[in-house]
């Protein structure tokens, strides 16, 4: 047995999307995934006015992997080419697998350009393994309170269990490929311990505070990248922090992507454009 240390930390790069503050810290300039986790963009945390134009993540396609979206703050409308639709509030979660490929669209309710408000969101990339690519697409989508938390004995760790298994709870997201996925709110001097992730890559993000794996120290708005060959991981909080929190097995494959569309080949990234083109991806949305 023995205990995880921080290979790299890699700071979060700001790159605003128009008026949607954005940090990024995968990929970065050090590192381009931490495979299967391909991607992770961080907006807000920021305040949209009253009669705002809301989010700008209009119809798009995608395929060849999963998009999962943790609604922090605000209020989220999802609809894509398979028929699916939904709008989520703060705490709630979206899991879409693209799978083949759709359209979806992720953008403000009327409501919230009306009124305006608080707004946070992570969006997580997940790639999927040379034999799921072509999958049939499905999403979830589920509130704050349809999504289990385990708290622990003295009060200072709630994890928000989205999917995989810890404590004897199981998350209500049934992943593909055994991704454990999850958020994590943490006091001051509180302490979370995770095993059996031998040869399992850790995605671990710190939205906020400061967090310390041993004997390193983690703030905000930076991702640390784990060793893989150690199989126990103890994290202590030294600030109150909010943490985003998984580990997979690595699929081991290449990697080649063409903005929404992420597969093994050139020629299966030609496919993708040329099936969009072609109107495969369902109906517009």
């Amino acid at each position: 047995m023995s205990y995880k240390t921080i290979q790299r930390l890699h700071p979060a790069m700001r790159d605003d999307i128009g008026d949607l503050v954005t940090q990024r810290p995968l990929p970065g300039p050090r590192i381009e995934q931490v495979d299967p986790f391909l991607f992770l963009n961080h907006h807000g945390p920021q305040v949209y006015p009253p009669h705002n134009r809301g989010l700008p993540f209009g119809p798009h396609p995608h395929r060849g992997f999963e998009t999962v979206t943790f609604i922090l703050d605000g209020l989220l409308a999802h609809r894509d080419s398979a028929g699916h639709e939904s709008v989520i509030g703060p705490g709630g979660v979206q899991w879409m697998t693209a799978g083949r490929g759709l359209v979806h669209a992720e953008v403000s309710p009327r409501e919230f350009m009306q009124a305006g408000g608080p707004l946070e969101i992570l969006q997580l990339w997940v790639n999927l393994p040379p034999a799921l690519k072509m999958t049939e697409p499905r999403y979830t989508g589920l509130q704050r309170d349809q999504i289990p938390v385990i708290e622990s004995a003295d009060g200072k760790v709630r994890m928000q269990l989205v999917a995989g298994e810890y404590g004897g709870v199981t998350g209500p997201f049934a992943s593909l490929t055994g991704v454990f996925m999850s958020t994590v709110e943490m006091k001051a001097g509180g302490l979370l311990y995770l095993d059996k992730l031998l040869e399992r890559n850790v995605f671990l993000y710190v939205v906020r505070g400061v967090i310390n794996i041993a004997p390193d120290t983690v703030t905000a708005y930076h991702l640390a990248e784990l060793d893989t060959v150690a199989d126990e991981l103890e994290i202590r909080a030294e600030q109150d922090c909010l943490l985003l929190l998984g580990h997979a097995e690595p699929i081991g494959e290449p990697v080649v992507s063409h903005g929404p569309f992420v597969m093994n080949t050139r020629e299966e990234i030609n496919r993708a454009i040329l099936d969009y083109q072609a109107g495969r991806f369902g109906a517009p949305v």
